[in-house]
């Protein structure tokens, strides 16, 4: 019943901030600018597809357990999953937490509650750190393209002081148990401190078969662990070709090392002030700071933002119209 309640109200929350979203921008406003880029929309829509199918690969490659044939969970499952999930992240706060608990719900229908849980956080790891190593990779693409200046040693710096600081977290919490070690950490706050720490006492033993499995990843099975961090990574590349898209559309001089750049420096920017639903009013931020470190002038910015926002749109109907399905059948 609990459950039922939760995808109800995932719901109506993800239609109403579509609506609102919708509203916001204005539909003579998205229509303008479709008729500007054209049936060059239909290659970003597209790209994005493949982007999904990758990161789905990679979300199966850590749920399925070859040993165990009940995590062998049908791929379309694992792709509607991962669209849905993606979906209500976009319209939620605190983007990457929203879609979680939905994926956890669902998966465990297949595969039981401890690990649809470690399986959903393993993922987010994974999708965190293939960021991370993107990121990294293009800082060796900035400093090699992108005239030299104290902007850009700035946001190269940051990005490896991110880089080593996630990954000495990354590493000290799998090995004590992320959930368990986390939920103690947070067991010492005032006010909720106390709640937090009856919490822990009373599921204990299924977050510490969670935090059980998280470390089996990365201790016994380590091709899994590479395989869903290459997926992942390859499909950060690929999101590349949005941008390297909107760009033809825009009949602008950038090739695709560009691209990347630019995707990577927005991405850096929205992921630091990632506290907003939709990444409202910093991702155009970030992409017009992109583009002008490559000498084009901010306004090619704002309408890749604009562009980028339309196809989040699009791509929310298709995973809360596929939620939909599914929660009928």
């Amino acid at each position: 019943m609990g459950s039922k309640i939760y995808k109800v109200l995932f719901m109506l929350i993800g239609i109403g901030t579509l609506a609102y979203m919708i509203h916001a921008m204005g539909v003579q406003e998205i229509w303008t600018n479709l008729e500007k880029i054209g049936w060059w929309f239909l290659p970003v829509l597209g790209s994005w597809a493949v982007l999904y199918w990758m990161n789905a690969m990679a979300f199966k490659a850590i749920i399925q357990e070859p040993q165990l044939p009940q995590t062998d969970v049908p791929f379309w499952k694992v792709l509607q999953l991962t669209v849905s999930g993606y979906a209500i992240n976009y319209i939620t706060p605190f983007v990457a937490l929203g879609g979680e608990p939905y994926r956890i719900i669902e998966l465990k229908n297949y595969v039981g509650g401890s690990k649809a849980g470690s399986s959903v956080l393993l993922y987010g790891v994974m999708h965190i750190l293939s960021h991370i190593l993107f990121w990294v990779v293009s800082v060796f693409l900035i400093l090699w393209f992108v005239p030299a200046s104290t902007l850009v040693d700035v946001a190269c710096a940051v990005i490896f002081v991110m880089a080593i600081v996630c990954t000495w977290l990354f590493t000290k919490f799998y090995k004590k148990g992320i959930t368990v070690s986390l939920l103690k950490t947070l067991s010492r706050l005032p006010l909720v401190g106390k709640k937090i720490n009856n919490l822990l006492e009373a599921k204990f033993e299924t977050l510490n078969d969670v935090d059980q499995q998280v470390k089996n990843l990365f201790q016994n099975r380590r091709d899994r662990f590479y395989t869903a961090l290459l997926w992942e990574f390859v499909a950060r590349v690929v999101g590349c070709f949005e941008i390297y898209f909107i760009g033809l559309a825009l009949d602008i001089n950038i090739d695709f090392i560009d691209a990347m750049i630019i995707s990577s420096g927005s991405s850096l920017f929205a992921n630091l002030v990632f506290f907003f639903p939709m990444q409202l009013g910093t991702r155009e931020g970030g992409l017009a700071m992109a583009v002008m470190s490559i000498g084009l002038p901010a306004s090619v910015g704002i309408f890749m933002g604009i562009v980028t926002r339309i196809r989040e749109i699009v791509w929310i109907m298709i995973g809360l119209g596929w939620m939909s399905l599914v929660k009928k059948k």
